[in-house]
């Protein structure tokens, strides 16, 4: 009997291996001949690095970088086994968890320390990038990042612009003189699952710019330096930002990937499952455990566990998802390939009681248990 546990993270709870350790727990409580294997899984945003780093074999990379409001931080990226290949969250440079409420200005939040992380994979022998988007608290297109890998940006009189998107609008040059080669032979693959333009009524600063601070006056002003921005890029670079496919995720960091290091914006689950070899992991499986923190109808939409699920039954393995709340009334969820989805609580219970570490870990075994009992009667009568 062959079980592949491969859950996302329970946000603000358990990350996907410590997901993936309970439950492994519960289905050998309930059956100790039970052959388990995990493989931890992200959708591109918290936990991508974690999980590729552990799923092949590589390791973690802490380094101070600029943070979202010019304040060092410290940041952690991954080398993946082959030693060549960087994975990179840009939340651990420039997200929202690293402000409080009252720093929140996207306006003057810079994405500098996602361009530090970079230099420094590469420094190491890095050529190829897995960038998570997701969770940023700029709206500066990515300009921060590419300073600091060597791009040149100026304004009228000569002078370098400053951090932050209010420079946007006033951006007249770019500059890609001082760019080095170690940075062009660099290959980005970015998970990406939105496909906002750079700017307008659906662009990054009218769709995310709330989120990140962002009052109308900020968020009109920010929507305006983003088509100066694509406008002087496509005058003078021959590259039109406005209509790359994501091009407004993370607050442009779409557009500046994808339009000046010629990075493939990619579904962030596809990506994922691919490098953590999932599909070759699931040969001889009988059975599959994935979740997230809740489950509803986002969950189909590039989520995680609907990855795993679609790989999953084209392979004609059966899905138990599990999750801390499942939102009733979601034919999507079977449309995805899921088998049968749980609840982990017991019982009414606060939420936040719900999250604590400890609760969700126990809550964790107790279903497994309980389905390693079933699965394994089910078994025998088959």
């Amino acid at each position: 009997m062959n079980i592949l546990i491969a859950m996302d993270s329970l946000k603000g709870s358990l990350s996907s291996i410590e997901a993936n350790n309970a439950i492994a727990e519960g289905l050998l409580n309930a059956n100790n001949k039970f052959s388990v294997q995990a493989v931890p899984v992200a959708d591109g945003g918290e936990g991508t690095v974690e999980a590729l780093v552990h799923a092949t074999d590589g390791h973690f990379i802490e380094k101070i970088v600029t943070g979202p409001v010019g304040v060092p931080v410290q940041a952690r990226y991954g080398i993946l086994g082959g030693k060549n290949t960087a994975v990179i969250e840009v939340a651990e440079a420039c997200g929202l968890p690293l402000l409080t409420k009252e720093q929140l200005n996207p306006l003057i939040t810079t994405t500098y320390g996602v361009g530090e992380l970079i230099m420094d994979a590469i420094d190491r022998g890095c050529r190829d990038f897995i960038i998570g988007l997701g969770g940023s608290a700029t709206n500066d297109a990515g300009v921060g990042m590419l300073q600091a890998l060597g791009y040149q940006f100026f304004v009228q009189n000569g002078d370098s612009v400053g951090l932050g998107g209010e420079f946007l609008k006033v951006i007249v040059k770019v500059d890609s003189s001082k760019v080095p080669s170690k940075v062009k032979e660099a290959r980005f693959r970015v998970a990406c699952d939105v496909n906002n333009p750079l700017y307008g009524p659906n662009g990054a600063a009218y769709i995310y710019g709330p989120q990140k601070g962002g009052t109308p006056e900020m968020i009109k002003e920010l929507d305006e330096g983003l088509k100066r921005f694509a406008d002087v890029c496509l005058e003078q670079m021959g590259v039109d930002l406005q209509h790359i496919t994501g091009a407004g995720a993370a607050g442009g960091l779409g557009a500046a990937f994808a339009g000046f290091l010629g990075g493939q914006l990619e579904s962030g689950v596809s990506l994922i499952l691919a490098e953590n070899k999932l599909e070759k992991k699931l040969a001889g499986v009988d059975l599959v455990i994935t979740g997230e923190g809740k489950l509803d109808g986002q969950t189909s939409m590039g989520k995680a566990p609907a990855g795993v699920a679609k790989m999953a039954q084209s392979l004609g393995i059966p899905v138990i998802a599990l999750a801390g709340d499942v939102s009733e009334g979601n034919p999507q969820l079977y449309d995805s390939g899921i088998t049968a989805y749980f609840t982990i609580v017991g019982g009414p219970v606060s939420l936040e009681k719900a999250m604590k570490p400890e609760v969700a870990r126990e809550n964790l075994k107790r279903i497994a248990e309980q389905i390693g009992r079933v699965w394994g009667m089910a078994r025998i009568i088959k």
